[in-house]
């Protein structure tokens, strides 16, 4: 499975660092493709590091603006630079079987939601997972509640997005959303 991860490429506490770490493992090790923003930089080169020693494959797509700072890969790796950042997102989905949004900055959160609306839309029916490191996205989580319970989202939450508080529930949800475990 191809998924793509939506996440910080600042350097983090090893807080955040920890479970994305254990999520890239668990990732590689399952023989699956990670497809991201193709930083070599911060959380995400932390992700990409832990796929690519685990055995897992590389999908980066990184932008025109941010081509400096891509990780150089070879093949059976792939990288693609992307004009603008929303030609970025539309590959990114492109490429991808699956969505798992981890801790981020405004970046994340615009990907974040551009994937739940399609979603909400049915322009897309892949899995989408939240993983909830160290509680970062409980406000969020929340504030997507309040929407569900005021009306303002006209399918089930739980149609648009899983919460998972740890990495191998993360995995679990998509694999069995896929019937590969």
């Amino acid at each position: 499975m191809n998924i793509c991860v939506f996440l910080s490429a600042a350097d983090l506490d090893d807080r955040y660092t920890r479970p994305a770490r254990a999520f890239a493992e668990l990732l590689g090790k399952g023989g699956h493709t990670l497809v991201w923003g193709g930083s070599e930089s911060g959380l995400m080169k932390v992700v990409a590091d832990g796929v690519e020693e685990a055995g897992g494959g590389l999908v980066g797509v990184s932008v025109d603006f941010l081509a400096a700072k891509a990780r150089q890969v070879v093949a059976p790796h792939e990288m693609v630079i992307a004009r603008d950042l929303a030609e970025r997102k539309a590959l990114l989905l492109a490429k991808a079987d699956a969505v798992v949004i981890m801790v981020g900055g405004t970046g994340t959160l615009d990907e974040a939601t551009e994937i739940l609306e399609l979603k909400k839309h049915g322009k897309t029916t892949k899995p989408v997972v939240l993983l909830n490191s160290e509680g970062f996205y409980d406000g969020l989580k929340e504030q997507f509640r309040r929407m569900e319970d005021e009306g303002f989202l006209p399918v089930p939450l739980t149609d648009l997005v899983f919460f998972a508080e740890e990495p191998v529930g993360a995995l679990a949800y998509l694999e069995e959303s896929f019937g590969t475990q």
